[in-house]
């Protein structure tokens, strides 16, 4: 690209000529970008830097963890803590949320991440990223610093004031929103900068692509496997046309290829844990992805409620998901809205 545009030049646009963020939160954003540079280097390495294969300990939701996830949970942890923007971080590696020490400024600004989704991924060398979102620390006194704790976490997410992920693929892809649109930067690997490469992102309403994990199609509730199945019968059934079935299972590769060219991903809630409202995260993948999502003209529900409306009650709460292209979560959504009056 001539006239290159950098990720600080976007976000300083976006300050000056847009009001959309204070300069604090334009340098969280470059700290959180810097980290991603980081874990990514760690990433491109494989092998050769001794880090893949299993930490052999498990983390907050007694999952297996890999080694990248330890190192890019660390990597975010110390990027963040000194920059004097935040207060507190959550991420999906630990137990509670990490309070920026006494010793570091401290900020206005909560950081939640997960450090490395689709973890599964990294031996096979197959896409996988970094997931974050950013609230701003409520207060009863503005004038009065309160200490933090977890409650300052339980906002629903369309309080959120930034939201992005970074995808390490073929390129090493940041994609950003701070409320006016979608962004995405390519790495540039030689000079070590983050360069825009596409700006205001739209997902289109319709679509011929859909991701779920078929092997769990005799665990699905009803509305899901009526939509599936319209999906399955192509031109001759009722949705009239063909559909193609994606599935990564790194949820950052699988919105990657949707918010790129359409499509929607559905992890909804099954039979297996049926006291689960779902798997995946609300406050780490959700509700970043959401909003992601619907800033790019996409929607995002859990089947019967938009994700952004949800108020949490838990750090690590989880959720089913639907979101892409605006016309076909509508319409699971409806499915699953008609299941409930029949019920």
């Amino acid at each position: 690209m001539s006239n290159k545009i950098s990720l600080t030049r976007y976000l300083v646009e976006q300050q000056r000529t847009h009001g959309r963020i204070p300069p604090e939160l334009r340098l969280l954003i470059e700290v959180v970008a810097r980290a991603c540079k980081r874990i990514s280097i760690s990433v491109n390495k494989g092998a050769l830097g001794e880090v893949l294969g299993s930490a052999e300990s498990e983390n907050v939701q007694g999952e297996v963890q890999k080694k990248l996830d330890i190192i890019a949970n660390e990597v975010l942890i110390e990027a963040n803590e000194w920059g004097g923007h935040l207060a507190a971080m959550a991420s999906e590696e630990m137990d509670s949320i990490y309070v920026v020490p006494n010793r570091f400024p401290q900020g206005e600004y909560l950081l939640m991440f997960d450090p490395l989704d689709g973890s599964s991924n990294i031996d096979v060398n197959v896409s996988i990223g970094t997931i974050f979102s950013v609230l701003r620390k409520r207060h009863d006194d503005p004038k009065i610093i309160d200490p933090v704790s977890e409650a300052d976490f339980l906002q629903p997410g369309r309080q959120q004031v930034a939201a992005g992920y970074c995808v390490y693929g073929p390129q090493t892809t940041l994609v950003l929103t701070v409320g006016d649109g979608v962004a995405m930067f390519t790495l540039d690997r030689e000079q070590g900068s983050w360069v825009l490469t596409q700006d205001q992102v739209t997902i289109p309403e319709d679509t011929k692509e859909f991701a779920i994990n078929m092997s769990n199609m005799r665990h699905w509730d009803t509305p899901v496997k009526r939509y599936i199945d319209e999906c399955l019968a192509g031109q001759e059934g009722p949705r009239g046309k063909d559909f193609n079935m994606r599935w990564i299972a790194s949820m950052v590769a699988d919105v990657h290829r949707i918010l790129t060219r359409g499509g929607v991903f559905m992890y909804p809630w099954d039979k297996r844990e049926p006291n689960k409202p779902g798997k995946l995260r609300l406050m780490y993948e959700a509700n970043p992805m959401g909003w992601l999502v619907e800033q790019a003209g996409g929607a995002a529900t859990n089947g019967r409620e938009r994700i952004l409306d949800m108020v949490p009650t838990q750090l690590h709460q989880r959720v089913s998901v639907i979101l892409g292209s605006k016309n076909e979560v509508d319409l699971v959504t409806r499915y699953h809205l008609e299941a409930d009056k029949t019920a």
